[in-house]
């Protein structure tokens, strides 16, 4: 459906509700979000410059999550897995990506991928990663899942030992708002 010119966000919901129907919908929703993003600016005007870390909805049904998620400068989020399919577009900033593999309880390093503006990355159903925005000022990315990213069970590693636990929603906000704390005392 050609380049917008500017960036709304019904139209992109529905987009996007659009090519999670199609048979690839994982690659569907990656050219949507590529062709987003490639247009920072126009993101930025309708989502807001990115002010504070956070973990904001945009979007959320039984089939799809479409989440603005904010990364505060330097931050670090433990490895865990999504039970979905993610695709992951930023429009600020930077965002690192570990990719680690399943080692009985536990997990372990196998790759990574720094994503910088206007770069779009999918991760399959069955990955598990850690992110860190490794810049000194906050990250915009809009991450799309292929489910209820609020209501799917799932896992997270410990930071320390990377041992397998039930993954803890709150324990990620409070890691966001601890961030932001932080963010706010160095300005």
């Amino acid at each position: 459906s050609g380049s917008r010119s500017r960036f709304d966000l019904d139209e992109f919901v529905a987009e996007v509700r659009r090519a999670r129907a199609e048979s690839d919908s994982q690659a569907a929703v990656e050219e949507v979000l590529a062709r987003t993003v490639s247009d920072p600016k126009s993101v930025i005007l309708a989502l807001g410059e990115p002010r504070k870390a956070g973990i904001h909805p945009l979007h959320r049904s039984a089939d799809l999550t479409i989440i603005n998620v904010v990364w505060a400068p330097l931050m670090i989020l433990f490895p865990h897995e999504h039970a979905m399919w993610a695709t992951i577009g930023i429009y600020s900033g930077r965002e690192d990506n570990i990719l680690w593999k399943r080692t009985g309880p536990r997990v372990e390093a196998q790759s990574a991928a720094s994503l910088s503006e206007k770069e779009v990355f999918s991760l399959p159903q069955d990955a598990v990663h850690s992110v860190a925005n490794p810049i000194e000022r906050l990250t915009g990315a809009i991450h799309i899942y292929g489910g209820d990213f609020f209501d799917t069970p799932r896992s997270e590693w410990d930071a320390e030992t990377l041992l397998e636990q039930p993954f803890d929603l709150e324990r990620a906000r409070r890691t966001f708002e601890e961030a932001n704390r932080r963010f706010e005392a160095g300005r």
